[in-house]
C-alpha cells in the first residue's frame, strides 16, 4: 500500500511539473520572432523577394540586400533602412508586439507604385 501511495505522489508531482512547465515552453516558441532575408532587385529590379512571407510576433531582424542595377531602400512597421547601392547589406530590427499584416516597401519615388510592396504576416 505504501508503494502505491509513493507512486501516486510521484504521478501528481510530475503531472504539476508539466502542468507549469509546458504553457511557459509554448508561450515562449510563440513570440520568438526570428529572422528574414530580403532582397531587392531579383528576379526583377522593381520586386522584393522575402525568406518567408509570415513570422511569429516579437524581434525580427530583415537581412536586407540589393542586388539590383539601381538603389532601393527597406520599410516596414515604421521602421526603414538607409538606401543602399548596387551590392550593399545592412540589417534592420523591428518588434512586432501584435499579431497581423504589416505593409513593406520601398520609399524610393516610384519604386512602390512600379512593385517594391507587400505584407508581411505576423502570428
Amino acid at each position: 500500500m505504501a508503494r502505491y501511495r509513493l507512486g501516486v505522489i510521484a504521478l501528481a508531482l510530475a503531472c504539476s511539473v508539466l502542468a507549469w512547465a509546458l504553457p511557459a515552453v509554448a508561450h515562449h516558441s510563440a513570440a520568438s520572432g526570428g529572422t528574414i532575408n530580403v532582397t531587392a532587385g531579383k528576379p526583377s529590379e522593381f520586386k522584393f523577394t522575402l525568406s518567408k512571407k509570415s513570422i511569429t510576433k516579437g524581434a525580427v531582424t530583415f537581412f536586407f540586400s540589393n542586388k539590383g542595377a539601381l538603389a532601393h531602400d527597406f520599410k516596414i512597421n515604421g521602421k526603414v533602412t538607409k538606401k543602399l547601392n548596387p551590392g550593399q547589406s545592412t540589417t534592420l530590427k523591428v518588434a512586432f508586439t501584435k499579431a497581423g499584416s504589416f505593409a513593406y516597401l520601398c520609399t524610393v519615388p516610384g519604386h512602390a507604385a512600379t512593385g517594391m510592396k507587400g505584407t508581411l504576416k505576423v502570428t
